[in-house]
């Protein structure tokens, strides 16, 4: 059976404890201290000794019939000044012989002390109560051992099997019930993991809430460093995580040692957590299926600026990860970068609104072009966007005009950012091209080559065409004589059953072919 915080019995309190049906056969009666009930009994110890306080640790319910402190105001109040300063949860006092009543200069002592003070009215065998207690404590601590085992053997074994950050955080999620959050030292979020909308509000105001719970852990907070050979990177933080304290350390202190040691295995990893964090947003930003305003929470947390921004939706294609992060740094240019698929590089500007959004867009693409050096790297773009709902439509944008050059950068004069405007024709049949009305005329048109697929008159008709029918700059690019190009062109004509010199139907194939070339990808 999978051993999960709901199924450990909460640790007890005083309040608890004195529910206890053993304890209310006694009629206890609280009569100092009853805001301070929900301290953690830790141990239940009987003592009678006036100095109790030098023989306990803290945590103890301390029960007592007073008989050495009977007569003697003096000793009373110092043996609750003792309790005290030993922080124990709380004194039980059983009337009797020594006190038939709660002993006023006790009670005045203990609620100074803000100690809970319990009196039985009833005749009770101390041994029942802490036979009650202490089994109770021990199940529990054998429960949170065998958790920590637990966790330990599957977090190990996912590690073991290969698997990302992302499955270990959902198992830690799992047994703890609540929200988990892994950050670097600067408070920026590398992940998470729990219920979505438990994420969502410890995300809205993470950086502040994460300040707060920086120094102390309360209210649920446990958190963990990560890090080894004495430096550390980041820290795994539970929120508002419902069990004791001691049980949510033990289960960080795992979680942790997990997390190292998969950091460690995946030093050659292909991205790390950072990216995969980055990764992860802006995959959902593109795919549409998580609404926009629900991911400006993680955004936000993931360190991108998002008050009165403007937003530069990018698209790289060819263009390498690390180097595209470096160069945002190096041109101070605050962002996220992430590789979606196929080639395909997202870039997220976040830009004051007082900048020019254009300009700084076309000075990161000029700089990246000219590091990249001779080839086909292409930046796309979006129109700046002033409204975060609106940057997921802005990325798929800019990843529809990066598609629809894809194939063409190396013969058409692109600018330095390439937007909807550039892209013409090629564009809008890239939007149409899983329509059947348009598949069906590109196979009609183009079923001569199609049927015999010869790959190398495809090649220069679509270099042909795409140079605007320019034979001389088609003759250079496949590097053949002109002669052998015409040779080709005719065999092409031939075919396809088309005069290339007649303007509509080399349009009509042109069409044809950016139909069939969009299908393709």
């Amino acid at each position: 059976m999978t051993i999960t915080l709901d199924s450990l019995e909460p640790a007890l309190s005083v309040r608890q404890v004195l529910t206890l049906e053993r304890v209310l056969a006694g009629e206890p009666e609280v009569v100092a201290g009853a805001s301070h009930l929900d301290r953690p009994v830790r141990w239940v110890h009987v003592a009678e000794a006036a100095d109790v306080g030098v023989m306990l640790s803290g945590g103890e319910m301390v029960l007592t019939t007073g008989v050495l402190l009977a007569g003697d105001e003096e000793k009373q109040a110092e043996y609750v000044r003792s309790l005290h300063r030993a922080e124990a949860a709380a004194v039980v006092l059983g009337l009797g012989r020594a006190f038939p009543a709660a002993p006023a200069v006790m009670r005045r002592a203990a609620e100074r002390c803000g100690l809970p003070m319990v009196v039985l009215h009833r005749p009770f065998p101390f041994a029942e109560l802490t036979e009650e207690v202490q089994s109770r404590l021990v199940r529990r601590k054998f429960a949170a051992v065998s958790l920590s085992e637990a966790v330990r053997t599957e977090l190990t074994a996912l590690i073991t099997a290969g698997a990302p950050l992302q499955r270990l955080l959902d198992e830690v999620a799992r047994h703890s019930a609540c929200p988990v959050v892994v950050t670097n030292l600067a408070h920026r979020v590398l992940g998470t993991a729990g219920e979505r909308p438990a994420v969502d509000d410890v995300l809205r105001d993470w950086e502040r809430i994460a300040r707060q719970a920086g120094g102390t852990e309360g209210d649920g907070w446990i958190r963990a460093e990560l890090g080894g050979r004495g430096e550390r990177w980041g820290r795994i933080v539970l929120c508002g995580y419902r069990g004791d304290t001691a049980t949510g350390r033990l289960l960080a202190d795992r979680a942790a040692e997990a997390l190292v040691l998969h950091r460690m295995l995946g030093g050659g990893a292909a991205c790390s957590w950072e990216e995969q964090s980055a990764q992860s947003l802006l995959t959902d930003l593109v795919s549409g299926v998580v609404p926009a305003r629900q991911l400006l929470p993680r955004a936000r947390a993931a360190g991108l600026p998002v008050n009165r921004r403007t937003f530069v939706p990018l698209v790289v294609r060819d263009g390498d990860t690390a180097r595209l992060d470096r160069l945002l740094r190096l041109l101070g240019l605050p962002g996220l970068v992430a590789e979606l698929a196929d080639g395909a590089t997202a870039v997220l500007l976040s830009l004051p609104r007082d900048q020019d959004a254009d300009a700084l867009a076309a000075h990161f693409a000029t700089r990246l072009r000219t590091e990249s050096g001779p080839g086909r790297t292409v930046v796309a773009a979006a129109d700046p966007q002033s409204a975060w709902d609106d940057v997921p439509a802005g990325l798929r944008e800019a990843r529809h005009v990066a598609d629809a050059v894809a194939d063409s950068a190396a013969v058409l004069d692109l600018p330095p950012v390439v937007r909807l405007r550039d892209v013409h024709l090629r564009g809008l049949i890239r939007l149409l091209r899983d329509d059947p009305h348009v598949q069906s005329f590109a196979e009609r048109e183009l079923d001569g080559l199609l049927r015999e697929t010869d790959e190398d008159l495809l090649s220069v008709l679509r270099t042909y065409l795409a140079t605007g029918r320019n034979k001389s700059r088609t003759a250079q690019l496949h590097h053949v004589s002109r002669p052998a190009l015409y040779r080709r062109l005719e065999a092409i004509q031939v075919r396809l059953g088309v005069d290339l010199d007649d303007f509509e139907q080399a349009a009509s194939v042109h069409i044809a072919l950016l139909a069939h070339d969009a299908q393709q990808q």
